[in-house]
């Protein structure tokens, strides 16, 4: 090659072409040893494969050279972390079926539209059809797989059939519970009755050992498939709260039947179990109870929900004060950490409870 090294253009040519000689030897040293930019500039290799003459001009491009290659490497890093979220194309629970209770509404519907955004196929319970079937809906309109089946997670005859069907439209297979169902009917202690402190201690805490006794079959297995109870708690059952006696001792169970699920079907089977204990959510328990929620018990009992407003009053700015973030969670956030629970990233969690408050109680 002949360049006229006198003239403007033949030494900003050659210091082009003699940079662009080093980025090439440099890349290629790269892959070959996989050895970071500066060891390689560092090492005796720029001298003994550059000639003076590349090294000389190569400076003058050098500056422009480098900086893409820093680019370029950084990018491939960033590749690898787009690849790893590529790992999971279908979604992070693609083929596992969900058992999600109390799904009809509010922390249990966005679970499940959440685990449908990521690939399972979710069996919505609910003792409301309606709002069920409107969960399902949903799902599949936006391309998700989804069956409601309807009843009381009280009824024993209802936790048989909600098992068999679920299992039915796995194929025969239950990867994973969600024991959700529940709300609240407060009282203090010295004025609670025997039918409030039975209903929420069996809501809680017996109806969800009840399902995962009747879907053992589904977990006690040696496929190599994944196998997830989670179980849903609150910081009452963590620390207790003032007209929740019955409430907090049924949710302090839950952590005591989460760690014994984890110690005996984890060590032989696999099968993880995790408590998520909520604070202060939005959602009807946590409302006015002036809003009007009620449920309806088989009785036909209306039991009122949600908080007094005399009891939620607050100075202006001071509503969350006990939350670090000031502010309640959604029932968006609520679901996002099941899912967390639920998903891969959490493969080596287990027998924990995951408190999502806010910060609350710390």
């Amino acid at each position: 090659m002949t360049m006229n090294l006198g003239g403007f253009w033949g030494v900003l040519g050659y210091s082009a072409f003699a940079g662009s000689q080093v980025y090439i030897h440099v890349y290629k040293e790269y892959l070959r040893c996989n050895s970071s930019l500066l060891e390689i500039l560092l090492s005796g290799f720029y001298r003994y494969h550059i000639s003076r003459k590349q090294r000389f001009y190569s400076f003058r491009a050098i500056r422009g050279l480098v900086v893409p290659f820093i680019i370029i490497m950084s990018a491939s890093k960033r590749i690898d972390q787009i690849a790893g979220h590529l790992n999971y194309p279908k979604g992070m629970l693609a083929g596992q079926v969900a058992i999600i209770t109390g799904s009809g509404q509010g922390i249990g519907a966005e679970c499940a539209r959440l685990f449908a955004n990521e690939g399972a196929k979710v069996v919505v319970a609910d003792v409301d059809a309606k709002k069920a079937e409107a969960v399902v809906s949903a799902i599949k309109s936006s391309g998700g797989q989804a069956i409601a089946i309807t009843g009381d997670v009280l009824d024993d005859a209802y936790i048989k059939t909600l098992i068999e069907k679920a299992a039915e439209f796995g194929n025969g297979k239950i990867h994973i519970i969600v024991n959700n169902a529940g709300y609240t009917w407060d009282g203090v202690i010295h004025k609670m009755t025997d039918k409030q402190w039975h209903t929420i201690v069996d809501l809680h805490a017996t109806a969800p050992f009840k399902i995962v006794r009747a879907a053992a079959p589904y977990f006690r297995l040696k496929d190599g498939e994944p196998r997830n109870i989670i179980n849903i708690s609150s910081t009452s059952g963590l620390n207790g709260n003032a007209g929740q006696i019955n409430y907090a001792l049924a949710k302090a169970g839950v952590t005591g039947v989460t760690k014994t699920i984890a110690k005996e079907w984890g060590p032989n089977f696999g099968v993880r179990a995790n408590t998520v204990a909520f604070g202060h959510i939005a959602t009807r328990l946590t409302a006015a109870k002036e809003a009007g929620a009620f449920v309806q018990l088989p009785d036909g009992e209306k039991v009122a929900l949600g908080i007094p407003q005399k009891q939620k009053a607050a100075a202006p700015g001071q509503e969350h004060a006990d939350i670090p973030l000031r502010r309640p969670g959604t029932a968006t956030e609520a679901a996002s950490a099941v899912l967390a629970v639920a998903s891969p990233l959490f493969s080596y969690v287990n027998g924990e409870t995951i408190r999502v408050t806010g910060g609350r109680g710390m």
